[in-house]
């Protein structure tokens, strides 16, 4: 992902609502929103180049019992000017291993935290029944959070940049009021393309142009943009539900593809 936002615990239905956009070159191999795995445990879509994936979730039926409990994950790049990332592992595992494993978001992470300077900058969400968790190997630094509403980009958890900003005074309502969740409307919001005024971007070293490239929350480009929104609700009961709607190439004029699946 390279924008995303989280309601833990603050819907009165759902334990987690979350709700993103993916933007990658639209040459990159990708495939869509499915089961990963030939068990059919791993939900989420995958990169086809790497083999890893950006936000998925499985359902954790620890000790064969309580099919309630289940792990989700998500990572986002961290942008600091051009990167050389020949010969480090892909970030994409990341999540992959996550929901290959028995661990707890707590336990995975602090796994993870040994080994994090192996790869290229990232900011990763591991979230289970119990707890959510974010880190990122730009500051090492582990945290357990409350229950609140967090946005993140390419930077660190809540950092203000204008497509966060925007993206939180969007989707809160959406994502955390008291009405049942509205899956299109959130993947409208999610198509925004306000550009902020130059002062209030970022310099992450990739030129001003870029910035301003970057700086929506829905990105429109023929090389590179958007390739996809999702939105994942895990109710209190433990239901799944993970909708992905998918962007063509600027220029091409066939339909956007929607898919919604449930685990």
């Amino acid at each position: 992902m390279c924008l995303v936002f989280i309601s833990y615990k603050i819907h009165p239905s759902h334990r987690f609502v979350i709700a993103g956009n993916r933007d990658e070159f639209f040459r990159r191999p990708t495939a869509q929103l499915n089961f990963i795995d030939s068990d059919k445990k791993i939900l989420g879509g995958q990169d086809l180049q790497q083999g890893g994936m950006w936000l998925g979730v499985t359902r954790t039926d620890r000790n064969g019992r309580d099919s309630r409990n289940f792990r989700f994950g998500v990572i986002t790049n961290y942008r600091a000017g051009a990167t050389n990332n020949v010969g480090q592992p892909s970030r994409g595992d990341i999540v992959l291993e996550y929901l290959q494993s028995g661990a707890s978001a707590i336990d995975a992470v602090e796994d993870l935290a040994t080994r994090s300077a192996r790869y290229a900058g990232f900011n990763v969400f591991f979230g289970d029944e119990t707890q959510l968790v974010f880190f990122s190997n730009a500051e090492n630094r582990v945290h357990v959070l409350e229950p609140g509403f967090y946005g993140l980009s390419n930077h660190l958890l809540d950092s203000p940049w204008p497509k966060v900003l925007r993206g939180k005074e969007l989707l809160y309502t959406s994502m955390c009021g008291p009405e049942k969740i509205n899956v299109g409307k959130i993947i409208q919001l999610l198509q925004d393309r306000q550009v902020p005024a130059d002062a209030a971007l970022p310099d992450t070293g990739v030129g001003l142009d870029w910035e301003r490239f970057l700086a929506p929350v829905f990105i429109d480009g023929t090389d590179y943009g958007t390739r996809s929104s999702a939105v994942v609700q895990i109710g209190y009961d433990g239901q799944i539900c993970f909708a992905e709607k998918t962007y063509l190439r600027q220029g091409e004029h066939k339909l956007p593809l929607y898919k919604q699946m449930h685990l």
